[in-house]
Order: structure tokens, then C-alpha cells, then sequence
């Protein structure tokens, strides 16, 4: 481990991150069906905490719980407001496994909620119930974890800097990244791509950045960043650090953790990531940089 960025190399985790990117798929669709629509589907987002992640708050009739994944224990918690309490294992069990000890959990604890078992944003996807994979690397996860920790610090750093609409630090669990998204306070017009899921996510001129962990598109863990919608000759813009990016197939900035990682600088790298690919594409696309700074105390 170097300046508490561990190595994170994708190929060697991939099967345990696909069958995770799973089990999360299912404790998020019950988030989606109980909690009320908030903008950008920011309802459905889970957040960092001490352990690992949260839901936050999910309300149930008059009550309400949560639910927590424990990455250092291994085990998913599930608490309401009345002082109940069960817990499922994350190790040792498939998909479909967890599935079902969840369900029943939830059950035992008189909750009842019915969900849409077919994972959402992914390719040839496998309703959970019937999905076999169970590869859970404790050390990988633990990385991963790691690196989360590490990069939410940085994304605060850099959400502090603006005062206009923004988004908390959050993580989707359909796309599996960390992401902060900034407004520029215009409506968009939203792409004729993606479904009901971007008709609601990109209906505002946005920069968005974060950290995702790879997948079969793009098979390394990396810094992203991107501004919608995208202006012309935004491949151009100059950005920093000399690693960082931009790729027309994944039409993003990218800034590969490789880098990050063999960096004596990591956080300085990142925020010039940040900064660097923000101040350039919002600029380009016309955005009123100055008046969206915020005024921060000493």
C-alpha cells in the first residue's frame, strides 16, 4: 500500500466486483421502491459511512430503517426504527443467495417489499434470483473500500469550492462509481439514449466527476469527468495532470488510478484532475464561472 492507495488492478478482482455490483443492485432497488423521486434520482443513492456504505433512512409505513454494508465485517446490517436488528453474510453466498436471505430477513422483520429482480445498467443481465456468481475477495473489496474512503475526501475538497446547485458525494449502484455532479442553473435538453433513467438524470446542463472501478468497456479503475451537455470541440481542452485524458468511446476526461496510485501526490493529482477538466469544458460550454465560485472563511 502506497500513501493509503492500494493497487487495484481489475482483472484481478473482476469476478468478485461483478457478483458485489449484484448483491448492491438488490438492497438499491428496495431504496428505489420506497423512497419518493428526488432530482437526478438522487433518492437512490447510497453513501459512505465508517464501516463501508449506507442507504440511509428508508421509510416503511410509520417506521423507517436502514441498511449497512460492512466491508470490514463482511456482513450486510439491516436496522429499523424500533430497535429491530438482522443481518446477512456478503461472503460465502451467491446473487442469489443473498437475495433470499435478504428478502427473508426483511420479512422477519415485518417489512414487505417487492422489487424489480432484473439489474439495471448493465449488459445481458440476470435476474438475481437466478444469479449464481459468488467470487468475494475480502483483500479486494477491503482496496476498494479503501480507495472510496480516500477519494470521497478529495471530491469534498473539491464540491466545497462551488456555490451553485450540487449534488452530496454519493454512490450509484446502477453505474457503480462514486460521483459529484455541479449545475450551471440551465434546463438540458435530455439524450434520446438511455430511457427513462437519463430523461430524469440529464434534464440539466451538469459537470459530473468521480471514481468507478471498471467494467468490460472499460477495464481499469479510474477518475472521470464529463460535462453534459458537451460542447463543440471539447477534445481539444487542455487539462491536467499530463496522465489525464480524454476518450471520444467513452466520451469522458479519464485520469486511469494506475497513475493515482504510482503518484507521491495522489490527492494533489486528483484535484488538479478536478479542476483542471472543469474549468476547461464548463468554460467552453459557456458556463458563468466566476459567479458560481463559492466564498470560502478562513
Amino acid at each position: 500500500m502506497k500513501n493509503n492507495w492500494p493497487s487495484l488492478p481489475y482483472e484481478k478482482w473482476k469476478d468478485t466486483l461483478d457478483a458485489l455490483h449484484m448483491k448492491m443492485q438488490v438492497v438499491g432497488k428496495i431504496k428505489l421502491v420506497l423512497n419518493p423521486f428526488l432530482n437526478h434520482w438522487w433518492h437512490v443513492a447510497f453513501y459512505l459511512n465508517a464501516s463501508g456504505m449506507t442507504t440511509g433512512l428508508i421509510p416503511y409505513n410509520d417506521r423507517a430503517f436502514e441498511i449497512d454494508f460492512d466491508f470490514i465485517n463482511h456482513k450486510l446490517f439491516i436496522r429499523t426504527s424500533d430497535g429491530d436488528f438482522s443481518d446477512v453474510p456478503l461472503a460465502g453466498c451467491s446473487v442469489a443467495d443473498f437475495y433470499s436471505e435478504l428478502m427473508q430477513a426483511l420479512n422477519t422483520l415485518g417489512i414487505k417489499v417487492t422489487i424489480n429482480t432484473l439489474p439495471s445498467e448493465v449488459p445481458n443481465p440476470v435476474h438475481c434470483h437466478q444469479d449464481k456468481r459468488s467470487a468475494y475477495d475480502k483483500e479486494y473489496v477491503h482496496r476498494w473500500r479503501q480507495i472510496l474512503l480516500q477519494s470521497e475526501k478529495v471530491l469534498e475538497q473539491f464540491r466545497s469550492g462551488f456555490r451553485g446547485k450540487s449534488s452530496p458525494v454519493h454512490f450509484f449502484w446502477g453505474s457503480f462509481d462514486l460521483a459529484h455532479t455541479r449545475f450551471s442553473g440551465k434546463p438540458a435538453e435530455p439524450p434520446n439514449y438511455g430511457g427513462k433513467i437519463m430523461r430524469f438524470a440529464e434534464d440539466e446542463e451538469n459537470f459530473t466527476s468521480g471514481f468507478w472501478a471498471g467494467n468490460e468497456n472499460y477495464p481499469h479503475p479510474a477518475f472521470y469527468s464529463y460535462i453534459y451537455p458537451a460542447p463543440a470541440g471539447i477534445e481539444s481542452v487542455m487539462v491536467k495532470p499530463q496522465a489525464a485524458f480524454y476518450s471520444p468511446q467513452q466520451k469522458l476526461f479519464i485520469l486511469n488510478y494506475e497513475d493515482v496510485y504510482k503518484s507521491e501526490t495522489p490527492e494533489e493529482m486528483i484535484l488538479d484532475f478536478l479542476k483542471s477538466t472543469y474549468d476547461g469544458i464548463a468554460r467552453l460550454a459557456g458556463w458563468n464561472i466566476e459567479s458560481l465560485k463559492a466564498q470560502i472563511p478562513d
